[in-house]
C-alpha cells in the first residue's frame, strides 16, 4: 500500500506514543499490543497493508509513552480514549492482540459508543483454565525447553522481559521459517519493566472483566476472534464455546499459526482482519479450520 508512517504524542497525566498511518478509507483501526512490557511494533506487518487510518499506540509505561503512577487496565482505557479523541474518531474498529485482546474487550464493554467493531487477535473472551492445555505433549516439551530467565540475578527487569522475549520464540511462532524474521521484529521492541515492576510489588488487576462474553453479547457489534490453531497461550479450544455465547461473533482459526499469528501466516490474517472489516463476514460463524468466514 505503501502509506508512510507517522509518530505523534498525545498529551495528558501519561503521554502516550501513537505510530499512525492515514489511508484512503473512512475508516480507523485502533490496534492495542500484548505483553505489557512491549512496544506496538511487533503488530505493524501486516497490518500496515490496509487502506484505513491505523493507530497504533504504545500503552502506558511501554515504548516511548510515559511512565505512569500506577498501571491499571482502567487508566489505560481512558488513555485510549484520549488517543481517539486527539485524532478526532468518533468510532474506532478496535482490535487487540494478547494482552491488548483483554484491553480491547474492557475497552468496548466499558466505552460502547466508541466501538464499531472488535477484533480478538490471539487472545480470548472466556477465561482460560487450568487444565486448557492438558494432554499437548509437545506444547510441554516446548516448554519444558524454554529458558527462564526470571530465575537469573544477573538480569534487569527489563533485561528479563527482553530474555523473556525471545526464550519463547518457539513457543509463539509455529513456522520455523518465519523464525529469522520475528527474531529481526523483536530485536526493535523496546522492552520495558514498568508493569512487572508493579506486578512485583503491588500486583496488577486483570483487562478481563467478569462475564465478559455476556457482556459483549450485549453491545451487538461484529465481533472477529482471530487465532492460531497451535497458540500455546490461549488456547483454540475457547473459540468455538465463545461463539455461542455471542450472536455477532465470527471467528477465523489459522490452522498452521501459533499464538504470533499475524507472523505465521501474514497473508492468511490480512485476509481474515480485511474481509471482517469490509463487512464480507456472513452470519454463521466460521468452520473451524477454514481460513475464511462462511
Amino acid at each position: 500500500m505503501g502509506w508512510m508512517w507517522r509518530e505523534r504524542r498525545v498529551p495528558g497525566e501519561t503521554e502516550i506514543f501513537v505510530a499512525w498511518q492515514e489511508g484512503s478509507r473512512d475508516r480507523t483501526l485502533l490496534a492495542i499490543h500484548g505483553g505489557p512490557d512491549w512496544d506496538h511494533s511487533y503488530l505493524r506487518e501486516p497490518l500496515d497493508r490496509l487502506d484505513c487510518r491505523l493507530l497504533l499506540p504504545d500503552l502506558r509505561g511501554c515504548g516511548r509513552s510515559g511512565r505512569a503512577p500506577e498501571y491499571h487496565p482502567d487508566g489505560v482505557v481512558e488513555d485510549l480514549v484520549r488517543v481517539l479523541d486527539a485524532f478526532e474518531v468518533e468510532r474506532a474498529d478496535v482490535l487487540g492482540h494478547s494482552y491488548g485482546g483483554m484491553v480491547a474487550q474492557r475497552f468496548a464493554i466499558t466505552h460502547p459508543a466508541r466501538v464499531r467493531s472488535l477484533i480478538v487477535s490471539g487472545s480470548s473472551v472466556l477465561p482460560v483454565p487450568p487444565d486448557a492445555f492438558g494432554g499437548w505433549a509437545e506444547r510441554d516439551e516446548v516448554m519444558a525447553d524454554q529458558e527462564d530467565p526470571w530465575q537469573r540475578d544477573d538480569l534487569t527487569p527489563e533485561q528479563c522481559v527482553r530474555a523473556d522475549a525471545f526464550a519463547a520464540v518457539e513457543a509463539n511462532v509455529r513456522r520455523a521459517a518465519r523464525i529469522p524474521g520475528y527474531l529481526k521484529r523483536l530485536s526493535q521492541v523496546r522492552f520495558g519493566a514498568e508493569w512487572v515492576r508493579q506486578l512485583q510489588t503491588a500486583g496488577l488487576v486483570s483487562p478481563r472483566l467478569p462475564d465478559a462474553a455476556r457482556s459483549i453479547a450485549g453491545l451487538g457489534v461484529p465481533v472477529l476472534l482471530l487465532h492460531g490453531r497451535q497458540d500455546m497461550t490461549f488456547p483454540v479450544s475457547l473459540v468455538e464455546p465463545t461463539l455461542g455465547l455471542i450472536p455477532r461473533a465470527s471467528a477465523v482459526v489459522l490452522e498452521n499459526a501459533g499464538h504470533m499469528l499475524h507472523v505465521d501466516d501474514p497473508d492468511g490474517y490480512l485476509r481474515a482482519v480485511r474481509e471482517f472489516l469490509e463487512g464480507a463476514a456472513l452470519d454463521g460463524g466460521l468452520e473451524l479450520g477454514s481460513a475464511r468466514p462462511v
